[in-house]
């Protein structure tokens, strides 16, 4: 156990880097698409970030530590989202159910983490 503030950064690099990696085993080893493709990926890494996280430190995240992580990871991965969607209007406009349909799959990681991330409900 560390008693050292972790370095939240590493956590939601590590955490964005998980995100390509389980994508890609579940949508091309497991041959898993759509909807339940992104909430298996987006359980999986989140429920490996709160894994992590209660590994190395030995505890939960604090409050503030939760929401500095998710906002990390957030912006980490709605910047490579973002990309990812300009290539889309490169080669042809997303009309508004596309856009919504590519906003609830982004959503559907941070959120994830920070339900993973909560403390437990028995006080701890």
């Amino acid at each position: 156990m560390s008693t050292r503030s972790p370095k939240l950064s590493h956590y939601a690099l590590g955490t964005i880097l998980a995100c390509f990696l389980v994508n890609l085993l579940v949508r091309t080893v497991f041959k898993v698409g759509g909807p339940f493709a992104t909430l298996l990926a987006a359980a999986l890494v989140a429920a490996g970030l709160a894994l992590v996280f209660r590994w190395r430190t030995g505890r939960r995240p604090y409050p503030v530590e939760r929401r500095v992580l998710v906002a990390l990871y957030a912006l980490g991965l709605g910047l490579l989202y973002a990309g990812l969607l300009a290539l889309m209007y490169l080669k042809e406009e997303p009309g508004l159910p596309g856009q919504l349909l590519f906003a609830a799959h982004y959503l559907a990681y941070p959120l994830l983490a920070w339900i993973a991330l909560a403390p437990e409900r028995n006080g701890e």
